[in-house]
């Protein structure tokens, strides 16, 4: 039998399982945090999943299954920006302890996303977004900016395109 295969039901027969969709992933996730009685892990689950609840409401889908994994990872970028935020007003509150919790969610988030772009990776890509788009100055960001977006597609941060890209077009 080949790397990557199982035995099917009968005789030994290989199958090829396919891929887990993230919403799924995160399901079984749910599953696993319950059995295991893990309430943080669990708790950060279930707002992910209320997140993407409301992501299928403005979508207008039918279920979370309908929404792509490009949607789903925008909804756990989104959470793990108010986690960042949250992580923050915690520091400067005083309160270590509720951004450690924070920063444990946000760990798991994370997790879900995928791999981030290096910064040689990000140079290169702002790099050919520049020659590809022709600018050749600041008034030229916004186009840059969106070809470099598009191309990372979900893999990096935006305040790291923006810096990179004022530093190569400044």
């Amino acid at each position: 039998m080949a790397r990557g295969e199982t035995a099917g039901p009968a005789r030994g027969v290989p199958i090829n399982l396919p891929r887990m969709n993230l919403t799924a992933r995160i399901d079984e996730d749910i599953k696993s945090a319950m059995k295991a009685k893990d309430a943080e892990k669990l708790g950060a689950l279930r707002m992910l999943k209320s997140s993407l609840k409301y992501a299928v409401i403005e979508k207008g889908a039918a279920n979370e299954a309908a929404l792509a994994d490009a949607d789903v990872i925008t909804v756990i970028r989104k959470r793990v920006k108010q986690c960042q935020d949250a992580i923050e007003g915690f520091v400067q509150g005083d309160r270590p302890e509720q951004a450690e919790k924070e920063r444990a969610e946000v760990a798991l988030l994370e997790s879900y996303l995928p791999a981030a772009l290096s910064a040689d990776e990000l140079a290169a890509l702002v790099r050919d977004a520049i020659a590809e788009t022709g600018a050749t100055g600041k008034a030229q960001m916004g186009a840059v900016m969106k070809a470099v977006m598009a191309k990372a597609a979900g893999r990096v941060d935006g305040k790291a395109v923006n810096a990179e890209v004022m530093k190569q077009l400044g």
